[in-house]
């Protein structure tokens, strides 16, 4: 594995960013930031044995700074959202930042995309930590936290996460990589093919907060158990894609392995194939259904539904629908999840 470095640009604080490369002997790739350990590209050969970027990014430490969207960021503390900001652990409120409708979002105003990560790099990957201070964006207890970036000689993309607290705390961390396996400038995915093992998905209201109701996806537009493309029933007349403007659900997985099987997402036109496996008990699919039209890597629009995301995670919501997988750490405890993606023809 050749893993390189390079100046990116500086921070709105003056703060060098650095952009890592790590490259196998096939010549596939991928390259991430410090900043919010983000992946900004992943360029893998498609059936063509031609070398795509599949991985939606901007050019600058700017866009990625100003720009909405947490493009191929790590968020947290929380991922996904949580109802009016608030939530009680230990019989105490905590009041967190209300940042999307009448909700939290993905760690709040500050979350783990908007830092600079201290970083090492290992003989196949990187590794990032930081500490999140007690309170900050006014979560409990101060969180240590580690993600390790892997990519082997098999397109293998793995990322771990690890994190420890000295009080009770609460943790869900993703990944936002926004995906178009034809290449991240082939517009659309609604041609995409997606396959998810998942019997269930969590009900969302209007503002796509989880009620803590799970449907059936039987007989409904959310049925991927069987491979299909995204854009078959995306417009159906449903009352969950209404609320989500498209997909923006999470998924409850079947499997009750450590390590499951999720299922695949398949370029059309690339035949680029990505298998995703994950120890978190579901995944978001969101279908890029809000994407403004920024400009990014090679002047491409990343227009509505450009790209999608497909983020293990524990539910949204979590702690107000008490019948979720809890995302309450213990202080004697140590969160640690992992998911790959692979990339094949």
């Amino acid at each position: 594995m050749k893993i390189s470095k390079r100046k990116f640009g500086l921070s709105k604080d003056k703060e060098i960013v650095y952009e890592f490369k790590i490259e196998n002997k096939n010549g596939s790739y991928i390259t991430v930031l410090n900043y919010g350990c983000t992946l900004t590209s992943i360029v893998v050969p498609n059936k063509d044995n031609n070398l795509v970027d599949v991985c939606l990014g901007y050019n600058t430490i700017q866009e990625y700074e100003n720009n909405d969207g947490y493009l191929g960021a790590v968020v947290g503390r929380h991922a996904n959202r949580i109802r009016y900001g608030k939530f009680i652990l230990n019989n105490k409120v905590y009041n967190i930042a209300i940042n999307n409708g009448p909700n939290h979002l993905h760690g709040g105003e500050k979350g783990f995309d908007k830092y600079i990560w201290d970083y090492s790099i290992k003989e196949n990957g990187l590794i990032f930590t930081r500490i999140s201070k007690h309170l900050e964006e006014g979560y409990p207890g101060n969180l240590n936290v580690k993600v390790e970036y892997e990519f082997n000689n098999n397109n293998e993309l793995t990322i771990s996460y690890e994190a420890f607290s000295d009080s009770d705390t609460i943790v869900n961390l993703t990944n936002h990589c926004y995906f178009n396996l034809n290449g991240e400038n082939k517009g659309s995915i609604l041609n995409h093919y997606l396959k998810l093992n998942s019997s269930l998905y969590t009900e969302n209201d209007k503002n796509c907060l989880p009620t803590g109701e799970l449907l059936n996806v039987e007989d409904s537009p959310f049925d991927f158990r069987r491979c299909k493309k995204i854009g078959l029933n995306i417009e159906d007349d449903h009352d969950q894609l209404k609320n989500g403007l498209g997909y923006d659900h999470n998924f409850v997985l079947d499997s009750k392995d450590m390590l499951k099987y999720v299922g695949f997402l398949l370029g059309d036109e690339s035949k680029i194939k990505m298998d995703i496996y994950t120890t978190c008990p579901g995944i978001q699919f969101y279908s890029g259904n809000v994407l403004s039209g920024d400009l990014g890597k090679n002047n491409t629009k990343y227009t509505k539904r450009t790209g999608l995301c497909l983020e293990t995670q524990y539910f949204p919501n979590s702690l107000e629908c008490t019948n979720f997988p809890s995302v309450i750490l213990k202080k004697s405890d140590i969160y640690k999840e992992k998911t790959i993606y692979k990339f094949s023809i």
